[in-house]
């Protein structure tokens, strides 16, 4: 976490000194895209095997959405700075925040219950953690190997493309330029993205105490659906007004990645703990692929077509399929886990 967050202020640091459009790319597309990544969720759902044994699917809601939000209230406050004093003080900003943070993760974070002599929540066994084996860059692309070959896997990637798709690729990247398109100015559109964040901390959060509860499959059935229900409604609500508008925010906010605490919970039931961190990466990598297939397409069909209304529906259609993928998904396979752990 510390090699991340260092990795981020850099590159945020440098980004004002920009000159070409060949070093914005290369400072936000991969540094900066390096230091988030290994911040991701993948982080989180660690984090949660290694210090929970119980409650887990509500702390990977929890931790979920906290990066959600975090992400979506900061867009009010940037856009301001932006249009007061320019984006490199926005920047300026970002960079401040990520020292703040960093410092605080090396003074305080820890890696493992057993530093500091406490038992995963849930147990009252102080337990040694085990020692990683193998090759560091080997071990997750065996793991891609074993997990290739189950349809369990395929299906919740594919699914998470299609989560990619519709939540940062789209809505993430394009509902700003889509609102000043009709006249709402950007701080607004950015209040609209806060006001999500607030309610996807709600909405992923239950999501993770309901997948501790309920089939998870079915969950992602709900959560897919809906989310299309709501895309399909977008581009009325962009043409008649901030009432709608507020409407649409609420209730995508609450399904804005409320999918992760289910997917997680899957992939930790049929690929096994150990493994788990690993698979979801992987899972992960479609979702990202998915968010930048809709961050570049629905741009290139707004230039076409001046409109951003059929990026909008056709996401809610393709949400459509990922519910019919989720209830797709057989139930957990022990055998899966064992074909995992004799990959290794």
């Amino acid at each position: 976490m510390v090699v991340a967050l260092a990795v981020l202020a850099v590159s945020l640091s440098i980004t004002p000194l920009m000159t070409a459009l060949w070093q914005f790319q290369f400072l936000w597309g991969f540094v900066a895209g390096l230091g988030t990544g290994m911040m991701a969720n993948v982080l989180g759902v660690t984090v949660a095997n290694q210090w929970f044994t119980k409650r887990k699917g509500l702390v990977v809601g929890m931790l979920t959405a906290s990066a959600a939000t975090g992400q979506l209230l900061f867009m009010p406050l940037m856009a301001q700075i932006t249009i007061d004093m320019g984006w490199r003080y926005a920047v300026y900003a970002g960079v401040a925040a990520v020292l703040i943070v960093l410092v605080i993760v090396a003074i305080w974070m820890r890696n493992h219950p057993h530093d500091v002599g406490a038992a995963s929540y849930g147990t009252e066994e102080v337990v040694k953690p085990t020692p990683f084996k193998g090759n560091i860059f080997l071990t997750p692309l065996r793991v891609l190997r074993s997990a290739l070959k189950d349809s369990t896997f395929w299906l919740l990637a594919g699914t998470f493309f299609f989560c990619g798709f519709s939540t940062n690729g789209l809505i993430g990247t394009h509902l700003i330029p889509a609102c000043g398109d009709i006249g709402i100015p950007g701080v607004v559109a950015a209040g609209f993205l806060a006001l999500m964040g607030l309610f996807d901390l709600v909405g992923t959060t239950l999501s993770g105490w309901l997948s501790d509860r309920f089939d998870s499959r079915w969950l992602l059935f709900w959560y897919y659906a809906l989310r299309g229900l709501s895309l399909l409604f977008l581009p009325q609500a962009l043409q008649m007004g901030y009432v709608e508008m507020m409407i649409f925010t609420v209730f995508y906010g609450l399904d804005w990645i409320a999918t992760v605490p289910p997917t997680v919970k899957i992939s930790s039931n049929v690929f096994g703990k150990e493994q788990a961190g690993m698979v979801f990466g992987w899972i992960v990598v479609a979702h990202q692929i998915g968010a930048s297939v809709a961050a570049y397409g629905a741009g290139v069909m707004r230039d076409w077509l001046g409109s951003y209304s059929i990026p909008f529906i056709a996401a809610g259609f393709v949400c459509f399929l990922a519910a019919l993928m989720a209830i797709k998904i057989s139930k957990e396979s022990a055998s899966v886990t064992v074909q995992m752990n004799k990959a290794m």
